[in-house]
């Protein structure tokens, strides 16, 4: 992930693991890098323009298949209904 901002945070001498804790989940929340990393976790990136162009094709020949079989008349019906 590019442009992110790390947080650094330093334990004092005195200081308790918990307060310490505390200091860098707030500045986390401050510098706004969880929400950007949930927003970008499922994100679904553009197809290639190859891939479209293949799906076309695909789904073209798949149409042109069905007419040839619809006019020889070789389609098998799909029944509708509940199957026991």
């Amino acid at each position: 992930m590019k442009n992110t901002i790390n947080v650094k945070v330093t334990k004092n001498n005195t200081e308790p693991g918990l307060s310490l804790l505390r200091r860098f989940q707030k500045k986390t929340q401050e510098s706004g890098i969880m929400p950007r990393v949930r927003s970008i976790r499922y994100a679904v990136r553009p197809l290639s323009d190859l891939k479209v162009k293949n799906g076309k094709l695909k789904k073209l020949k798949g149409g042109i298949e069905y007419n040839k079989l619809k006019r020889l008349g070789a389609l098998v019906e799909k029944k509708k209904g509940f199957k026991k």
